[in-house]
């Protein structure tokens, strides 16, 4: 067994601007930043607690450092899936342990993980919520990209959406209603929505409340995001959504993540990567487990104001794999 040191802080990132959804604006992010040491190689995780789910940057900070006698006596990764739950304090730790896996055995995650040499891959670019003309000019400075992630969940989301696609009549265009949409606001807009181009929509419904799209015709499909945490989610989301959201911080990390991924894949779900707004410390080890996705929705640095030091590249829509020295 490995003694390992802990440290963990709150770190603040700028926004550029502002960020808006359904619950609310933000000008920066607050992340929780874990450090790991076994004396010789240290590993690094980020995660963004979220109040949706009950967590606070104070409280993660608080379990993580809970478990610092338990790193001191060889507490592993594989211990760590059943000390923690799945959600934003296991994910911190579980990407600083596969960091410092790596670092360890000089490999690359992605060898340590048993997947394939992975590629560049092509992200979302999200437009927040806005007043139709706001999101137009937004949609328009942003037409250049291939596909756009478009905030919704409010009184005015076909305007809005008519908006961003005179905006970037080119762009793919997917939709995040963030739980703010009854059933009849789902069947009313999915046929426009889908005369507009708009190929997904998260979460229309809100978790705990969704069965009812067991039992109605989707035309425009359905995406799985607060509804959808770990593999154990997965068992009531068939028949009601025909894709999930995969996201570190949901799962808890990169281990349950690939589990997660692999179950769903076996359902037969369309898989989305997708991410808190975190920097490039948070997208790093989310870029491993999106290869392959359908979707991938990992944007979280291009919204910031300011970055970590080597920072993930992106050129335009086009993602590059994560520095070692960023991270795994």
């Amino acid at each position: 067994m490995t003694s390992l040191t802990l440290t963990v802080v709150e770190e603040r990132f700028p926004v550029a601007g502002a960020f808006t959804i359904s619950r609310g604006s933000r000008t920066e992010i607050r992340v929780v930043t874990v450090t790991l040491s076994d004396g010789t190689f240290i590993g690094r995780g980020e995660c963004v607690p979220y109040a949706r789910y009950g967590e606070t940057v104070e409280g993660v900070i608080e379990t993580i450092a809970g478990l610092k006698d338990d790193l001191a006596r060889g507490l592993d990764r594989a211990g760590l899936q059943s000390r923690l739950p799945p959600g934003a304090a296991r994910n911190a730790l579980d990407c600083a342990f596969w960091d410092i896996e790596a670092k360890g055995a000089s490999k690359p995650v992605w060898q340590l993980a048993g997947l394939a040499e992975p590629v560049t891959l092509e992200t979302t670019y999200t437009l927040s919520l806005g007043t139709p003309e706001t999101m137009h000019a937004a949609a328009k400075a942003n037409a250049h990209r291939p596909l756009l992630k478009v905030k919704l969940g409010h009184d005015g989301d076909l305007e809005r959406i008519e908006a961003v696609r005179a905006g970037a009549p080119a762009s793919k265009i997917i939709v995040d209603a963030n739980e703010g949409w009854s059933v009849e606001q789902y069947q009313a807009l999915a046929p426009a929505f889908l005369r507009l181009g708009v190929a997904l929509v998260e979460q229309p419904l809100p978790a705990g409340e969704d069965q009812a799209l067991a039992t109605i015709a989707r035309p425009l499909p359905v995406c799985a995001d607060e509804s959808c945490h770990d593999k154990a989610s997965l068992a009531k989301l068939k028949g009601r959504y025909d894709a999930v959201n995969i996201k570190l911080d949901k799962t808890g990390g990169l281990t349950e993540a690939l589990e997660l991924l692999s179950a769903a894949r076996a359902e037969g779900f369309s898989i989305m990567v997708g991410c808190m707004l975190g920097t490039s410390l948070a997208m790093a080890p989310a870029f491993y487990a999106a290869q392959g996705a359908d979707y991938v929705d990992l944007d979280g640095p291009l919204l910031l104001a300011a970055d970590r030091d080597d920072a993930i590249r992106y050129d335009g829509a086009i993602m590059y794999p994560p520095s070692p020295r960023l991270w795994g």
